[in-house]
């Protein structure tokens, strides 16, 4: 693993050395400018950056681990940006909660560790800066999607020269789409069961260059990181990559993961959304050979952080409900790595209303409403005709709403976004399993024996494992030692494995020893913490 401290980011240029903060901001930052972040809040004693490896488009994976003490000996949080690369606001939203903790939040630094990954879509979030701006997924590998033995032969094009990858529609009578009744700027499919005729074909823009009949199926893009993980790995779909965790970027992460046995909770900032509507469990799929359902207890508590989420974040969710994609990477934080796992997006379109009062139900309808309303201009390209060689002598034009703006708001409302969700993620921290020892008694039996009895307690709403952690055993058990150096343990275990304890359980551990002075008694495990009792015999 290569690793890059305090020293400055290679190749960047002596305009990175001047002063920069988020608040200087009025769009969402370049890479350079995130590095140049990043290197700020490592200057804290408390932060420490490193590069976990770089992307086939040379971009380095940073990983900025922030607390104090035995930091991988303490209960840790992971916080995930950058999940999509066209997920903007995921990488701020990490980025912020860094330079919070430790600008202002620093004493949570004292019982957590904290792992955050900004932008594990380096090569894909660029795309946002580049002169042809779409909604990329893919890294810089090279890759032959359509499987045609060509790479990237048929990508996108920019018919109407505006810098943008928006949609084109294609008018024949096989068409299934029809510009909507109520925002004509909107393509909506023909409800033929209304006796609707479709009008048009709808096409990403693009020209077919392999003749094939598809438009731009082999991208010039690679492998996406948040299809490229090992739970429900979707083979043969394209960015997915030809074997699971292929990628350098999601390599390295797990093998930086598989090293941090002090997580225990996830916090992702993508499109999955198990936060503002916690899963559902269902019986017969958790009982499948590959589970594919939460665990009873572990939906309990995503219910139970749900409700601290939308109690804490003003925005409420409406029509998000992706709640995981095979091969994504929140999905593999539960169901392989065995942790609490939580997403969001963040941010939602907010809810909008027609002039009678009725929701509207189509998400770009929806977004213009929210336009409009806020005053946001340009946000759509209008429907322009093209000369398009595919379709000689038929009408085609090209437009649609702009990339990135349904998925990404406008940058000053980040500020309150990330407050409120630096909150939540500290308010999360605070609920972690914590071992603590009550009620020790010594009793002396004589003949120079004493009896030791003591309560370990789990002091939290959390248990100390996961459901799915303890049944599929990855999480290491907590561990009761007793120090017995020049002592003997006549009765109960030098060392007592235990399995799990639940929220506010106790469990009653007892010893006979024989001898005087002092005996330690130490409990716990990294994800959980531990707790210490010493004993005068």
């Amino acid at each position: 693993m290569r690793k890059n401290y305090l020293s400055v980011l290679s190749g960047l240029g002596i305009a990175l050395l001047l002063p920069f903060t988020a608040l200087s901001q009025t769009d969402y930052p370049n890479l350079a400018q995130i590095g140049q972040r990043l290197q700020s809040v490592a200057r804290d004693n408390a932060a420490t950056l490193t590069s976990l490896t770089k992307t086939e488009g040379g971009k380095d994976i940073w990983v900025l681990k922030i607390g104090r003490g035995d930091m991988d000996n303490k209960p840790g949080v992971a916080v995930v940006g950058g999940v999509e690369g066209y997920h903007l606001l995921s990488v701020e939203l990490a980025l912020q909660f860094a330079e919070k903790l430790v600008a202002e939040r620093s004493e949570a630094l004292e019982n957590t560790t904290f792992y955050v990954f900004p932008n594990m879509s380096p090569d894909a979030y660029e795309q946002y800066f580049s002169g042809l701006k779409f909604e990329r997924r893919g890294n810089a590998a090279k890759v032959d999607h359509d499987r045609d033995g060509s790479m990237g032969e048929d990508t996108y094009e920019d018919l109407n020269k505006d810098g943008l990858i928006t949609m084109m529609r294609v008018e024949s009578p096989m068409g299934d789409h029809i510009p909507s009744s109520t925002d004509e700027r909107v393509m909506v499919k023909a409800n033929v069961s209304k006796g609707e005729r479709g009008r048009y074909l709808m096409y990403t823009e693009g020209i077919d260059n392999d003749k094939d009949g598809n438009f731009n199926e082999d991208p010039a893009e690679g492998i996406a990181f948040n299809k490229n993980l090992t739970y429900k790995f979707p083979a043969f779909e394209p960015l997915a990559g030809d074997y699971p965790v292929s990628q350098k970027e999601s390599r390295a992460m797990v093998d930086y993961l598989f090293d941090r046995w002090n997580i225990f909770a996830f916090i992702t900032f993508g499109p999955a959304n198990n936060l503002s509507s916690p899963l559902k469990y269902h019986a017969g799929d958790a009982k499948k050979r590959v589970v594919t359902s939460i665990l009873e207890k572990d939906m309990a508590i995503n219910a139970m952080i749900s409700e601290l989420y939308n109690e804490t974040i003003t925005a409420k969710a409406h029509q998000q409900k992706d709640q995981g994609t095979d091969g994504d990477f929140f999905q593999w934080a539960y169901f392989h790595f065995a942790r609490l796992s939580f997403s969001t997006p963040g941010w939602w379109v907010p809810e909008m209303k027609n002039e009678e009062g009725k929701v509207i139900e189509d998400a770009s309808e929806n977004f213009l409403a929210y336009a409009q309303q806020e005053a946001m201009e340009s946000v759509f390209v209008p429907w322009t005709k093209v000369d398009h060689p595919d379709f000689k002598g038929q009408n085609v034009e090209v437009g649609g709403i702009k990339p990135f703006l349904m998925n990404n708001p406008s940058y000053n409302k980040v500020g309150q976004l990330a407050d409120e969700h630096t909150d939540f993620i500290l308010k999360l921290a605070e609920m972690q399993p914590k071992l603590e020892f009550h009620n020790m008694i010594s009793e002396k039996l004589g003949n120079g024996l004493t009896r030791i009895t003591a309560d370990l307690f789990n002091n939290s709403p959390l248990p100390t494992h996961s459901e799915m952690g303890a049944q599929s055993r990855w999480l290491r058990k907590i561990r009761v030692d007793i120090n017995s150096e020049k002592k003997d343990i006549i009765a109960g275990d030098k060392i007592m494995l235990i399995d799990k304890m639940g929220p506010f359980e106790k469990q009653t551990i007892s010893w006979i020893v024989k001898g005087s002075g002092n005996v330690e008694v130490k409990a716990g495990a990294a994800h959980v913490g531990f707790a210490n009792l010493n004993v005068r015999l």
